[in-house]
């Protein structure tokens, strides 16, 4: 298996990224609501736009967690269904790919 490094470091620095994003979207959500009821309704539906980015990054942070888990016992850069290898433009590209090309595809493919 290649030296990973440079993907550990850039999965280890967008968690730190995507967990700051997490506190300051929490922060957001916990201030006090506006008085106003116009300015109320402005602010629902700004918390509705920050809960979706919000569930994003959740996501992205759980499949980086998964993927550091992976290099951390040795099954990094392996299809966890077909067990291929995947390959590194693959992984360049989506550091946290669990799914080697062709098993990508065909979920896709059923979804």
């Amino acid at each position: 298996m290649s030296d990973y490094k440079k993907l550990r470091d850039w999965m280890l620095n967008r968690r730190e990224a995507l967990n700051e994003r997490l506190h300051s979207i929490k922060k957001d959500v916990t201030r006090k609501a506006s008085a106003d009821w116009s300015e109320q309704a402005q602010e629902r539906e700004n918390d509705e736009v920050i809960d979706a980015l919000g569930n994003e990054a959740r996501i992205e942070l759980n499949k980086i967690n998964l993927a550091l888990d992976r290099m951390n016992n040795d099954e990094y850069g392996y299809c966890v269904v077909c067990g291929d290898e995947i390959a590194s433009a693959r992984l360049g590209a989506m550091p946290y790919a669990d799914l080697c090309i062709k098993c990508a595809e065909a979920r896709d493919s059923r979804s």
